[in-house]
């Protein structure tokens, strides 16, 4: 069995999100996907971060038409801090001799190694990445020979996807303006739904 991992705040999840997601599916061809929001990212304590509920109901909006995809509230329902490790013990466990394909942005491929217990992560899974732009391409396949020289297993991607943040969405719909082509249709909507990122502020740097 082969799974796709991929975690985040998704605060909101968009389209970004979701061609990453696409590419590696193409690749790798997985039996199943798991779309993990978090509780609070190691990386964002401290932050504002979206109450869990509609992070949670988003990405359920985001992928209503994909039986495939599980998206798992694992993370959420126990609170504190999530560490990938963890969430990869927990799923190692239901994958028997299959193969984790852990999906990752740029940045954070880059620090993986500095991750809580980056040992068992390497054990766990293969981290995929795909770079932002051509300049990136070096420092990844750089970062990636680091990884296996120190246990790691990878997967890089030569592919364009679409180039946003969460951050940079939010900052939008602050100021009014439309995000119609930066997340899906029913996302958007439940933005406007539950008047969300009305108040937040602007430096929480969330992915």
């Amino acid at each position: 069995m082969k799974t796709i991992l991929f975690g985040g705040s998704f605060d909101p999840i968009h389209n970004g999100h979701i061609q990453l997601l696409q590419a590696f599916e193409e690749v790798i061809q997985p039996d199943r996907i798991v779309l993990m929001p978090a509780y609070v990212s190691p990386f964002k304590q401290g932050r504002t971060v979206t109450d869990a509920s509609h992070r949670l109901a988003m990405c359920r909006l985001a992928f209503r038409e994909r039986s495939d995809v599980i998206v798992s509230d694992w993370e959420l329902r126990r609170q504190g801090a999530s560490y990938t490790y963890q969430t990869l013990e927990m799923l190692a466990e239901s994958v028997g001799n299959g193969t984790i394909y852990l999906i990752t942005g740029a940045d954070m491929f880059l620090s993986i190694d500095r991750w809580r217990c980056p040992s068992v992560i390497f054990r766990h899974a293969v981290i995929g990445s795909i770079p932002r732009n051509q300049d990136d391409i070096r420092i990844l396949q750089q970062k990636a020979d680091y990884l296996h020289a120190v246990g790691a297993r990878t997967l890089l991607l030569d592919t364009a996807v679409m180039t946003v943040s969460s951050t940079e969405i939010r900052q939008k719909l602050r100021t009014g303006d439309s995000i119609a082509s930066l997340v899906p249709e029913s996302v958007a909507q439940y933005i406007h739904t539950h008047q969300l990122y009305q108040e937040l502020p602007d430096d929480n740097g969330i992915l």
